[in-house]
């Protein structure tokens, strides 16, 4: 391996709070990746773009626990 662990750790640790965000989505996204479940390029797009629009303020974000209460009260 060339770069150990903890020096790429550490130079991770010294960008911008964005950057340092987009390099944990990044490994995040090589973990969860496999090729039987290879996105199509609709979706693709649609992700990217939900994903610019989170980072620009662009839209209101639910939280998990309102979306669920909103789900279980349509369902009774």
């Amino acid at each position: 391996m060339g770069i150990p662990a903890e020096k790429i750790i550490s130079e991770a640790l010294q960008l911008p709070p964005k950057l340092r965000a987009l390099v944990a989505e990044r490994l995040i996204e090589s973990l969860d990746y496999t090729e039987a479940e290879e996105l199509s390029p609709e979706w693709h797009d649609e992700i990217t773009k939900r994903c610019r629009e989170i980072d620009q303020n662009a839209v209101d974000l639910i939280p998990a626990r309102k979306v669920f209460e909103r789900a279980q009260t349509s369902i009774k």
